[in-house]
Formats: structure tokens, C-alpha cells, sequence
């Protein structure tokens, strides 16, 4: 899994990957051995094939209105995608906020709770769980453990999860035709599914990514060929999303890997590896050097 907002993941086994992207807030934060982080809010009117190109605009100082927020992701931002099919999360998670386990890889929330508070919504139900959910203002498709591209060991052999974006992507498509249908019925299915119009007015936000370059990381080999088709595959289903009327979109960037609580688990380090932070420095320095090859693979496509 990925980086939870201050508490454990659960570690995918370093196998052979078959991924890179992610938030962070409007203003930059830079430690000597961590790149920049940061994320853009953007609505368009025309897309380029290369989504990346989204990266490079401003972000917007008007104040923004969103009736629903949609999400594709990992357990960055999972609120009980996994936890729904595969098993309940297990304490300690959940602890400082929801004071139990709340689907939820993190001590408390995520990034993606805050921003639906942000815009006074309330926090997103998972598409996968069937019990107590309410989508009237958005779903989240993220699922822990996803990969932007299929992987090739599976969750139970220790691996990824199945729901990798192009499965996400699957599930959106289905819940925005069925959805209407079920919102036509009337009375209580008009509280529990999105408007037509709430479509192509969210904020569609997509965190993934992390758990492909930790894959490679943990490998010690490089991602050059794997970093175009994951990008390819990124922009594919950006692309899709835009053509089924979405405008507005939150790109996450990647998390520094040397920060994540299972790489400090599972991989020896001495103290000379360790920053300031208590981070793993060549985790970081590897996700920096993926990060140069990748910005030269854009200047030439």
C-alpha cells in the first residue's frame, strides 16, 4: 500500500511489477532528501493526449464549488474500497479520529476527507461497500494496494490489488449510466445517487501510483520502460473521463517512498540512511532519479 496520513499500510511483497502520481496542498515542502510535492487543481475545456501537461498549470485562486467529488486511488485515499472486499481493516487504524477502524489506512483521515470537508461535503463512501453508503455527492473507487497498470502477483500471493485504474475506471462508467437509472425511481433514490449535472460539475481527484515505483524500488531495478506505459495508461483513462463530460481534475503527486512506514519496516537501513525526519534516504533519491528520467521522457514525446 501506499503512504497513509500518519499510520501503517499494509506492504504488497517486493515482486515483479507489470506505474507514476498524487496531492499534496497548494504550497510546496522540500526536505534535502525528499523531491518537491505538490498538487494542481485544474479545469479544462481541451485535453492533450499527454495528461501531465495539466501538471504545469496554475492552480486557480478562485474560490471553487464542487456538488460532488469522485476519486481513483490507492490506500492514499481508499475510505473502504479493500476493506469492503477483501476484509475489514484491524485496529489500530481509525484510532485518533473515527475512534475505531474506518476502511481507512491511516490512524485517522485522509487527504481526500479533508478536501470533501473543504467543500462541505460529506466524506466519500466507497463504491465497493454496499452497507450505509450514500453516493449523492460522489464515490471513491480507490481501492489499497492498486497499481495504475495490472500486476502480475495477486493480492492473496501477497501482491496488488485487483482494482488497478483501469478496473476503477470500469467501475465509474457503471456507476454514472446505472446510477441514473436507480436516481430515476424517485423518493429515497433521489438522496442516495449523484444528478445527471453533478457529473461534469466534480472534481474528479485521482491518487495512484506509489505502490508501482515502491514495486521497482524494492527490486532495485529501474522503471524507464515501465514509467511511459504507465503514464500512457494514465492519460488513457484521464482522457475517458473527460470525454464522459468531466472538467475539473486533482492530480497527486508521488509521495517520497523513504517515508513510507513499511519500506522503514521491511528494508535494513543504517542511521547514515536515515534523514532528519527518520526517512530512508536512497528510497527517496531512487524516486528522484525515476522522477528526472520520466520529465525526459515527456520533452521528447
Amino acid at each position: 500500500m501506499n503512504r497513509p496520513s500518519s499510520g501503517g499500510g499494509v506492504a504488497p511483497a517486493a515482486t515483479q511489477p507489470q506505474e507514476p502520481h498524487r496531492l499534496l496542498r497548494r504550497h510546496h515542502r522540500h526536505h534535502p532528501s525528499r523531491p518537491h510535492q505538490d498538487g494542481a487543481l485544474v479545469s479544462v475545456t481541451s485535453l492533450r493526449d499527454r495528461v501531465l501537461l495539466l501538471l504545469s498549470v496554475p492552480v486557480s485562486s478562485s474560490p471553487c464549488h464542487f456538488p460532488a467529488v469522485v476519486n481513483l486511488g490507492d490506500s492514499n485515499s481508499d475510505t473502504g474500497g479493500l476493506s469492503a472486499a477483501f476484509g475489514p481493516v484491524r485496529t489500530p487504524y481509525g484510532e485518533t479520529f473515527f475512534r475505531m477502524p474506518a476502511g481507512r489506512y491511516s490512524d485517522g483521515r485522509l487527504i481526500i476527507d479533508f478536501i470533501a470537508e473543504s467543500f462541505g461535503l460529506p466524506y466519500l463512501s466507497a463504491y465497493l461497500d454496499s452497507l450505509g453508503t450514500n453516493f449523492r455527492h460522489g464515490a471513491n473507487f480507490a481501492s489499497a494496494g492498486a497499481t495504475i497498470m495490472p500486476q502480475n502477483v495477486t493480492l492473496s500471493q501477497g501482491g496488488y490489488s485487483p482494482f488497478s485504474l483501469d478496473v476503477q475506471l470500469d467501475e465509474f462508467l457503471q456507476f454514472k449510466s446505472r446510477s441514473q437509472t436507480i436516481y430515476e425511481r424517485g423518493g429515497v433514490y433521489r438522496e442516495l445517487m449523484p444528478r445527471k449535472e453533478y457529473f461534469s460539475r466534480a472534481l474528479y481527484t485521482f491518487d495512484i501510483g506509489q505502490n508501482d515505483i515502491t514495486a521497482f524500488s524494492f527490486l532495485n531495478i529501474s522503471a524507464n520502460d515501465y514509467i511511459p506505459n504507465a503514464l500512457n495508461e494514465f492519460s488513457s483513462v484521464i482522457k475517458s473521463i473527460y470525454e464522459e463530460g468531466g472538467r475539473s481534475f486533482w492530480i497527486h503527486n508521488t509521495g517520497p517512498l523513504g517515508c513510507l512506514s513499511y519500506v522503514l519496516l521491511r528494508m535494513p537501513l543504517t542511521a547514515e540512511q536515515l534523514d532528519s525526519a527518520g526517512c530512508a534516504i536512497p528510497y527517496n533519491h531512487y524516486l528522484s532519479r525515476q522522477k528526472d528520467r520520466d520529465f525526459d521522457f515527456r520533452q521528447n514525446t
